[in-house]
């Protein structure tokens, strides 16, 4: 049984039980003998008692090891194993350092848990954040903790040619022949500090594309990636993300590329999205490889985004890293806006940073507000935590990226690069907390909303939950003033039942009844208090409100906006975000009336004022095709749920179909004119303008394909079917192929067995396969049969993070409709899965047993018979920390 498994009461951490280590290490000599069965691990720390400390044992953490030797200034001591952890009590007196040597075994080739040190496909890869190198070595595995490294690998030349680590190549060549023949090594020495999550090796058999490019300052640097034979040719786009990436953090921030090489490797089994190790970044493939035939624009966007926030952070979490893990937004919040910033800044159109900035804001709205609204709620720097892999969440991630996008918007854009420079200038090289990343900020803007309100803005990092901003307007006509009353309330969370109030900058602007900016309106509004009114003066009519515009706070606002100012709003707000909104608003409202109706679903649910909007929306020509794609895109089940008290996931699964269907069949007219003006058959080109255009078409082909199926017309699916067969690019292939899929069209089956005969060999093209039909809407309930079916095929492998994901996480996470069976069946599948994944993988387990984080809030016969799934994962015995936290805290009152 693998020690990460359950021992008793797993131990509650606190954030206000932070006490500095005891210990320091100055330096770290690593030497790796690798061999998949028993990689053999000698650990040279040159170490000294801590004087702000007072005297105590030395704490080493530990997992999975065999130990071999301890050595204290090269003599031998005496040492204890206490649960997981090493205690060396007989140490030197003082703070002179000494040496301590540690020799130790491990077996990667068993390390299902892709944490530690572990083998993939015959290549070695590390994954040490958070506390995976423990597996590795015994050590103080503690993000305060930083050292220098110098690492030296050995392995056999034919198996392993390629041996990587952190820093710069100072020493390579021959060693003795072993058993299998000769043997090499290459030694490694990293010149900056850095705690030993940021460790890694990489060894295997593995080739490379490599680029040279020369800074501002005139240094040279290498830029190298790293992947299996054959896939060289799906490195392109990676590289190109990578030195726009570099460029764009000196231009923009003024931080500099300071290391001699920079490496990027990948592989298929990693159980995240990308690791920022220091000068040695490793990569799930997802987010490495693309080329034209293989991977969407999706996938091309993604790599650019990836990319860039792991580069990103070899400052913000390498060079300024995390004092303790509850800082973890300090580092991931950050780099995720900047990474955000890199993207929006990377298009030419205002129009196409809009669109960026409305895909990040429904990525929040639909996942990390309903994080916010369930049992695994907590504040973006987490007060306490049982499993720290529980807390890489969408909180802190995107909600920390707002309050840093909030921070910019109090200094300005100016105002943040001068606070980034003074944070840098005081805390380079230092391991810190978010009260010191605020504080510079604030202390580089003095006079700043953001300075003289900061003890107050910081309620964002110590409040979880999602705030309610109220608005309310009042024209007075003989004075020509609106006056706008703004306030803020926020719902009770796990032990926070009572909030005070937030920091909330609302960015608003007032339109006339033509839809134009009436002149001298548009500001941003800082609410600090419970409520407060600003009036605007000079309005000559009554105006409608733009409030929130760019979506200026993580909030939900509650505004009673009429059909006809919604409709104002979609129709001419010059801020595009609003523009968007304004149509989500409507279309939610119906879907909701619908949804709480009596009697059976109607079967059109939208009025005519909305689909004569739709109808304007898509045959707009100074609408980018890009923007009208999110616009006509109806908000997810996930989002209308969330809208909700009580849940019955079949009636809004009902609801939101019928809504397409109607979408389908009134406007086909012009889907099929949509599609014939702007399907475009020339040379692949993943920027944004193409991107949208493919993006619009892809939706109109789906709609086309939905109305064929009711009134049996050939003609579109045969369309589809022929694209599957002959498109250009991938991103054309697979929408033809959704479009077949989600309608639900005869041709379906056909068409996914000639996509998988064709991409039997490309394993990031499967996940895609996989996940399609995991997804697809559930006519007559057949999708939980055939999902099982699939569990069976030849190209599945439970094991794979990857493949685990494209087909059960997108049956349980992604398809409402489907997962919520009035039987009970989905939740049974879900129960059994968490537990099969929990033996060999607990961090994906625990990702997957999110899935019934709201079972509460599901009407009956569901919430029944989830509650009964979920208690049966919470009483098996062996069950992992990682999962028990989610099912116990999903089931505390």
């Amino acid at each position: 049984m693998m020690n990460s498994l359950h021992e008793g009461a797993p131990t509650l951490i606190r954030r206000e039980d932070y006490a500095a280590p005891a210990f320091l290490i100055d330096s770290v000599a690593l030497t790796f003998d690798l061999d998949p069965a028993k990689t053999r691990v000698l650990n040279q720390m040159r170490v000294r008692r801590n004087p702000d400390v007072p005297a105590q044992a030395l704490r080493l953490d530990g997992e999975d090891l065999n130990l071999a030797r301890v050595l204290v200034n090269g003599a031998g001591t005496s040492f204890k194993l206490d649960g997981q952890q090493l205690v060396l009590e007989n140490l030197p007196e003082g703070t002179e350092p000494f040496d301590l040597e540690i020799f130790t075994t491990c077996a990667p080739a068993s390390n299902t848990q892709l944490m530690g040190l572990y083998v993939s496909q015959g290549t070695f890869f590390t994954q040490c954040e958070a506390e995976g190198f423990r597996r590795i070595t015994y050590f103080l595995d503690r993000p305060d903790v930083m050292a220098s490294y110098t690492v030296t690998l050995r392995a056999d030349k034919a198996t392993y040619p390629v041996l990587l680590s952190n820093g710069n190549l100072v020493e390579e060549g021959a060693l003795e022949d072993g058993p299998n023949g000769p043997r090499h090594y290459a030694k490694w020495v990293d010149p900056h500090k850095k705690p030993c999550y940021l460790f890694a090796l990489v060894a295997g058999q593995l080739v490379r594309r490599e680029q040279k490019i020369i800074a501002r300052n005139g240094q040279e640097h290498t830029l190298q990636i790293y992947v299996r034979a054959g896939d060289l040719d799906k490195t392109e786009h990676a590289m190109n993300s990578l030195m726009a990436s570099i460029a764009w953090d000196e231009a923009r921030f003024g931080l500099p590329l300071d290391l001699e090489r920079f490496m990027i490797v990948a592989t298929s089994d990693f159980n995240m999205g990308a690791m920022e190790n220091k000068g040695l970044n490793i990569f799930n493939t997802k987010f490495v490889l693309a080329n034209p035939a293989t991977a969407t624009d999706v996938d091309y966007a993604n790599v650019e985004s990836v990319v860039g926030h792991e580069y990103f952070h070899n400052w913000t979490g390498n060079r300024v890293t995390c004092r303790d893990w509850f800082q973890l937004s300090l580092k991931e919040g950050l780099t995720v806006f900047r990474d955000q910033e890199f993207s929006m800044d990377m298009v030419a159109s205002a129009s196409a940073r809009a669109v960026k900035r409305i895909e990040d804001v429904r990525l929040l709205r639909t996942a990390q507000f309903a994080e916010d609204a369930g049992p695994m709620a907590h504040p973006i720097r987490p007060d306490q935590y049982q499993e720290i892999n529980n807390f890489y969440t969408l909180t802190v991630y995107e909600k920390g990226a707002e309050v840093v996008r909030m921070m910019q918007t109090l200094v300005g854009r100016d105002g943040f690069a001068r606070g980034m420079r003074l944070y840098f200038e005081r805390h380079d090289g230092q391991a810190v907390t978010c009260d010191d990343f605020a504080q510079a900020i604030a202390d580089a803007n003095p006079d700043s909303h953001l300075a003289l309100l900061l003890p107050q803005f910081k309620h964002w990092y110590s409040q979880a939950g999602t705030p309610r901003l109220h608005s309310q307007g009042e024209y007075d006509a003989d004075a020509q003033t609106y006056t706008l009353t703004l306030s803020q309330s926020c719902p009770p969370s796990p032990g926070q039942p009572v909030k005070a109030p937030f920091v909330i900058p609302v960015a608003v602007g007032l339109l006339d009844a033509q839809g134009q900016d009436i002149p001298g309106t548009a500001r941003t509004v800082v609410l600090s208090d419970t409520s407060a009114s600003v009036v605007f003066e000079h309005v000559p009519s009554a105006p409608v409100p733009s409030i929130l515009r760019g979506f200026s706070a993580p909030v939900v606002l509650q505004h009673a906006y009429t059909d006809a100012e919604l409709l104002t709003l979609l129709a001419h707000d010059s801020d595009a975000f609003n523009r968007w909104e304004a149509g989500q608003r409507l279309a939610l409202r119906l879907a909701l009336a619908a949804i709480q109706a009596d009697g059976d679903v109607p079967t059109e649910p939208l009025d005519s004022a909305y689909m004569d909007a739709m109808r304007a929306v898509l045959q707009a020509p100074q609408l980018d095709a890009a923007f009208k794609e999110l616009v006509l895109t109806l908000p997810s089940e996930t989002y209308i749920a969330e809208q909700l008290d009580m849940v019955d996931p079949q009636r809004i699964h009902a609801v939101r179909e019928a809504m397409r269907l109607q979408l389908a069949t009134a406007l086909q007219t012009d889907w099929a004119h949509t599609f014939e003006s702007h399907h475009d058959n020339g040379a692949y080109r993943p920027d944004p303008v193409s991107s949208g255009r493919r993006a619009l078409v892809g939706l109109a082909l789906h709609m086309l394909c939905l109305a064929a199926r009711h009134s049996g017309d050939p003609v579109w699916p045969g369309k589809a079917y022929q694209r599957v067969k002959d498109a250009g690019n991938m991103t054309d292939r697979f929408q033809s192929l959704s479009a077949l899929v989600s309608s639900g069209h005869e041709l379906a089956t056909a068409a996914l067995e000639r996509f998988h005969a064709r991409f039997q060999r490309e394993e990031l093209v499967l996940d895609k396969w996989f996940a399609l039909q995991a997804g697809a809407p559930d006519h007559g309930g057949h999708i939980l049969p055939m999902v099982q079916q699939l569990l069976t095929h030849p190209d599945f492998h439970i094991k794979n993070p990857n493949r685990a994901r494209s087909l059960i996480f997108s049956y349980c996470n992604a398809n409402p409709g489907a997962f919520h069976r009035a039987d009970g069946a989905g939740y049974t599948f879900w129960r059994d899965h968490v537990l099969a994944i929990n033996a060999f993988n607990p961090q994906v387990a625990a990702r997957l047993a999110r899935a019934l984080d709201r079972w509460r809030q599901l009407a009956e016969p569901y919430r029944s018979a989830a509650c009964a799934a979920i208690e049966h994962v919470a009483a098996q015995p062996d069950l992992s920390n990682d999962v028990r936290e989610v099912v116990t805290r999903a089931l505390a009152d």
